[in-house]
């Protein structure tokens, strides 16, 4: 005798997507920075990535859990849903490799040649996320691409101010973030399919598709 296994639930199913993951990211941003407010005098802000010091090499990974304090985490979260939801739109494994990506490298460049003492927050990953969906629109060139760079460009253009360097911002973050995400998309650029050759056709004609 057999039982039917059953159906997984539909909110775990949801929860483990791109976009279920980001939203959990974000709760989980916003219950670190309550639990620091509240309980912790704010200590945890201090286990940011420190350049070049062998004790923040670790805040590569927290960094881009903490914040400096709510307007901090309210700034970053839309856009890291936004434009997270952007790059979610290839697949949760194609969103997995660009967060990864921005994270590690990111984060590893700006310990390795930031200035500054602590960087915090997740600027850096939504930067890496604009820089993801603009490189994939420059390296495949085609709709599923070049759609979702419209619309980044369009509501978040004004993110480029971020790189110029300027007090009391980790514009570095914000640099290495976005050159991870480029690189993320230039890894995993889909080729462009072959164009299918041309016979029997004069010279002359392909630049006048009317004669076809």
């Amino acid at each position: 005798m057999t039982t039917e296994e059953q159906p997984e639930p539909w909110y775990r199913r949801l929860l483990w997507t791109p976009v279920g993951l980001l939203v959990v990211g974000v709760v989980l941003i916003w219950t670190v920075e309550i639990l620091d407010t509240v309980a912790l005098g704010d200590r945890l802000q201090r286990n940011g990535i420190h350049p070049r010091d062998a004790d923040g090499l670790d805040g590569i990974l927290w960094a881009p859990l903490l914040h400096s304090d709510f307007g901090h985490v309210a700034s970053n979260s839309v856009p890291l849903l936004a434009l997270g939801g952007l790059v979610a739109i290839r697949g949760r494994r194609y969103w997995s490799r660009v967060t990864a990506i921005t994270v590690i490298v990111g984060g590893g460049l700006t310990w390795l040649l930031a200035g500054g003492s602590n960087h915090i927050g997740a600027s850096g990953v939504v930067f890496g996320y604009f820089g993801a969906i603009l490189g994939a629109a420059v390296f495949e060139r085609r709709p599923r691409a070049l759609a979702p760079a419209f619309l980044a460009i369009g509501f978040y253009s004004g993110l480029i101010a971020g790189v110029v360097p300027q007090e009391f911002i980790s514009w570095e973050g914000h640099l290495f973030g976005l050159v991870a995400g480029i690189g993320a998309a230039r890894w995993m650029a889909e080729p462009r399919p072959a164009e299918a050759p041309v016979d029997n056709v004069q010279p002359w004609e392909l630049d006048e598709p009317w004669l076809d």
